[in-house]
């Protein structure tokens, strides 16, 4: 490490790693319910393990991106962090009210506990990905804005950097268009519109942001290639993001009740969304390519290259099959939703997350890199995740297509539920590939306990 306060994004990281296992299980368990219906009923219920397995992805991805920016802003504006115990009860306090909430769906019926947690003072719960109880979102811009203000007065004290500029923008706008998860019109058309602006506009907005500038930093650190060159590159993603992804909203508007010609603005910029998604794989590809130095870190230039690659593919091809209002008729809602969101998740936001963590835990340890046998197991399970990950997201596309073609098509169209049994096979599948990544993460947690004596030692040749 640089600087010493870097080391609060240690708690972050291990925590995000955590509830990423946890998010993995509870996936396991809801796979298994869509054909064992009543597997760990009434202890478990199908709506309860979905939001404990949606809401954790949530929880460990701001997790990893708050422990990348703490240990990334110091570094970038060359000098400490303005409050590292600051930062440490944020961490705290963030963690508590994630692992309360996470009790409380478990132990409570849904409706009690919006009741227990006064949701009848100021209602937000009850929506999809926004389930959590108003005195947790509250909770979440308290920390949003303890997060911010750490890292914004480090910026302004020292040195600024694109890199930085984006991840603050990136993350200002993430606090920002949370605020939203409070507006909670009767109108049900209203409701879905504000709605959107939290949902489509993290993942497809400004967490894009985040990003790429954490995915620049490591390609510097890695690299050794000119930041004016990074930078240029980043600008272009940057601009390339926001002009698709924020009229690209409107995607979501098509069968909400919006007006018509949401289907025309949001078919077009949708349809230009994978273009941000394409120059990060030729940004990423380029620079490896030109580096001038070889980090003996090979881990993380692999997870570096693999997430411009999977991010392309999930939120870039995936979204784009479906994303077009003639297509999305048909498709809205089905298993095809599922395999673009699973893929876009882990492509572009667990896998950065992964990346910057390979790099960080063995500088935070005083290593430029693990040793070669942890490096290798981590590899592995880079590809156990990553190619299981492929199959979910294609056995989800197959199971899509014959779903609508049973439930959406032809003269005599199935009910949903005798639908569902026709494609139970792949469901199957997919359970038997979420296994496989179970395996790839538990391996690639095993990586930090293996070969550390045979770590490379902290040198000023791999330094930058």
């Amino acid at each position: 490490m640089k600087y010493a306060s870097q080391a609060v994004a240690k708690p972050y990281f291990v925590a995000a790693l955590a509830l990423f296992v946890a998010q993995i299980l509870f996936g396991l368990v809801m796979g298994l319910q869509y054909v064992v219906g009543d597997f760990l009923f009434p202890h478990i219920p199908f709506n309860v393990a979905r939001m404990v397995h949606t809401n954790a992805l949530i929880v460990w991805l701001l997790m990893g991106f708050m422990g990348a920016a703490y240990y990334l802003v110091p570094e970038e504006a060359e000098r400490e962090l303005h409050s590292p115990r600051l930062a440490l009860v944020t961490f705290w306090v963030f963690l508590v009210a994630a692992g309360l909430t996470v009790i409380g769906y478990l132990s409570v019926p849904y409706a009690t506990l919006a009741k227990l947690t006064g949701n009848e003072l100021l209602p937000t719960m009850g929506r999809e990905f926004l389930e959590q109880p108003t005195i947790t979102k509250i909770g979440i811009v308290l920390v949003a804005l303890s997060l911010l203000y750490n890292l914004s007065l480090t910026y302004l004290h020292g040195r600024k950097t694109a890199i930085t500029s984006v991840l603050l923008f990136g993350l200002w706008g993430l606090a920002l268009m949370f605020l939203f998860a409070f507006v909670n019109p009767i109108n049900v058309v209203r409701d879905k519109f504000y709605w959107w602006w939290v949902v489509h506009l993290w993942v497809e907005g400004v967490w894009e942001l985040v990003l790429g500038a954490i995915l620049a930093f490591v390609l510097v650190k890695i690299t050794g290639v000119d930041r004016e060159v990074i930078d240029k590159w980043l600008y272009v993603i940057v601009t390339l993001t926001l002009v698709s992804g924020l009229i690209g909203t409107g995607h979501h508007y098509y069968w909400i009740g919006l007006p018509e010609y949401w289907q025309w603005l949001g078919s077009l910029f949708s349809a230009l969304e994978p273009l941000p998604f394409f120059a990060m794989v030729l940004f990423a590809f380029n620079m490896v390519n030109r580096r001038r130095r070889d980090h003996p870190n090979r881990a993380a230039t692999l997870w570096a290259l693999g997430t411009s690659v999977m991010a392309f593919l999930g939120a870039g091809v995936w979204g784009f099959l479906h994303t077009l209002a003639p297509v999305n008729y048909y498709t809205h809602g089905t298993q095809l939703t599922a395999s673009h969101g699973h893929m876009a998740f882990y492509g572009a936001y667990v896998m950065v997350v992964l990346t910057i963590l390979s790099y960080a835990w063995p500088q935070l340890h005083g290593r430029t890199a693990q040793g070669n046998r942890s490096q290798v197991l981590e590899m592995w399970g880079f590809w156990l995740m990553t190619v299981s990950m492929v199959f979910i997201t294609l056995f989800l596309t197959a199971a899509g297509l014959l779903q609508v073609w049973l439930q959406r098509m032809g003269d005599t169209p199935l009910p949903f539920m005798a639908a569902q049994e026709k494609i139970a096979f792949f469901y199957w599948l997919r359970e038997g590939t979420g296994v496989v990544f179970l395996i790839g993460l538990l391996t690639y947690l095993a990586s930090f306990f293996i070969g550390v004596k045979g770590s490379p030692a902290y040198g000023g040749a791999a330094r930058s």
